[in-house]
């Protein structure tokens, strides 16, 4: 991903406001990642990640910076949830599963890219094998004439299926049976993830009947396009590929990682599952080798970017080693009144274009006035302050508030405009903001 640090953060502005310290420190630590790339092996082996721990509270902006990061990067890339693990030993999920997690995103990258660069050659497969099922063979000692005429019908039954033409007609098909069934529970130890494959796979060719099935030319089109890349793709190419790809440009995003911190003041101090889990990220993080159903990876060059509220914790509350691990930090701005006005005008497809989009659907037309957008904001600002503080968030339930009768009825408002002025705002959520318990519960 060849994209400098100011690229990559105006890209971000599109979608999320303000955060320029957090937009720069990420656009750096992707952009080294480009430049470790670029230089000999002996230099880059030498070169670590640094990995990087977001600080902010909820709504502000860390989540939503690791989705669009997932949409704009060609690496792989997975976002997972600190308080899903647990400790070696406790029921639940083990932190290498997360590894195992980035190897099965990085495949699916890698096959995807194989595929489109062999599209034609498995749609070739595909409407070949559906025109062997409508037009039956011809029987041995045909005349040359026959033979002809054989080749002008495959040839227009060809063209009917790729055009769509023969999408409602019933055919059988038999897929094969190692393309019917595959695993990729990440939580299973490689070894068993591969004995329940073979046992898949002997139970499938014993019941190779059942891989027979009545569907339309539509979806066999779908059913065997997973048959067509198993045959015409190289999956050991693919699978070395995806492990190098996940070796060096891997990214996980770790959400959540302050409930796995023990504060002085919590009572659960010595919960052996939260450090544990701590102890059980260190060698992931720091790098280590981890099993997978596909081979072994590394997990040296992975850059891990860790995120959290810490309203109960902070980040020394750590244990001292995992701090260690996340040499840059940030802290995210908490959003103020001009901020969530912003999130509200500027954000490609905001709230507010994707609301007036979808009352669209229903051929009314939904405006805003600027008073009204501005009110929002204000009053979004002050529930944030009487209540908790659940930064943009709030912004989808006043919205919600506010349009509920609205879209309820939007078929009366059929090819008219409704306009949201700052007075309706007002008088849907003047009282709720007001009264402190009632802004609690709905709000």
């Amino acid at each position: 991903m060849n994209m400098t640090p100011k690229e990559i953060v105006s890209y971000l502005d599109k979608y999320v406001i303000s955060q320029k310290n957090a937009k720069k420190t990420i656009a750096l630590a992707l952009r080294t990642r480009y430049r470790r790339m670029q230089l000999d092996d002996e230099m880059r082996q030498e070169i670590k990640p640094k990995n990087i721990l977001m600080i902010g509270s909820t709504g502000v902006g860390k989540t939503e910076i690791s989705r669009r990061l997932a949409k704009m990067m060609k690496v792989p890339f997975i976002k997972v949830e600190a308080s899903k693990y647990t400790e070696v030993g406790f029921v639940g999920r083990d932190v290498e599963s997360m590894i195992r997690d980035l190897v099965v995103n990085s495949i699916s990258i890698v096959k995807a890219e194989q595929e489109e660069k062999n599209r034609e050659k498995i749609e070739d497969y595909i409407i070949n094998r559906i025109t062997e099922k409508l037009v039956p063979p011809l029987p041995a000692g045909a005349s040359e004439s026959k033979k002809d005429d054989y080749q002008r019908l495959l040839e227009a039954t060809e063209r009917r299926v790729e055009s769509g033409e023969m999408d409602d007609k019933i055919i059988e098909i038999e897929l094969e049976s190692n393309m019917t069934i595959e695993f990729n529970d990440t939580n299973l130890p490689p070894e068993m993830a591969k004995v329940q494959e073979s046992f898949s796979k002997v139970f499938s060719t014993l019941n190779k009947e059942e891989n027979k099935k009545e569907v339309t030319v539509k979806d066999a089109k779908i059913l065997l396009r997973q048959e067509a890349s198993a045959k015409l793709l190289d999956m050991n190419s693919v699978t070395a590929e995806a492990l190098r790809r996940a070796e060096n440009g891997g990214i996980i995003f770790l959400d959540e990682i302050d409930k796995i911190a023990l504060s002085e003041k919590s009572q659960a101090r010595n919960d052996p599952s939260k450090e544990g889990v701590q102890r059980d990220l260190l060698p992931i993080v720091e790098g280590s080798s981890v099993s997978t159903k596909y081979g072994t990876i590394n997990t040296d060059h992975i850059l891990f970017i860790a995120a959290g509220a810490f309203h109960v914790s902070k980040p020394s509350d750590l244990i001292p080693e995992l701090q260690g691990r996340f040499p840059l930090r940030v802290e995210l701005e908490a959003l103020t009144e001009e901020t969530l006005y912003a999130i509200l005008t500027q954000t490609e497809n905001s709230l507010l274009k994707q609301y007036e989009a979808l009352l669209g659907v229903e051929g009314m037309k939904l405006t805003f006035e600027d008073d009204a957008v501005r009110a929002i904001a204000k009053l979004s600002h002050r529930a944030n302050e009487t209540a908790e503080d659940i930064g943009a968030r709030r912004l989808h339930t006043v919205l919600e508030r506010i349009l509920e009768d609205i879209s309820f009825n939007a078929d009366e408002y059929k090819d008219q405009e409704f306009v949201v002025t700052k007075e309706l705002v007002h008088e849907k959520l003047d009282e709720v903001v007001e009264d402190d318990d009632l802004a609690r519960y709905i709000l």
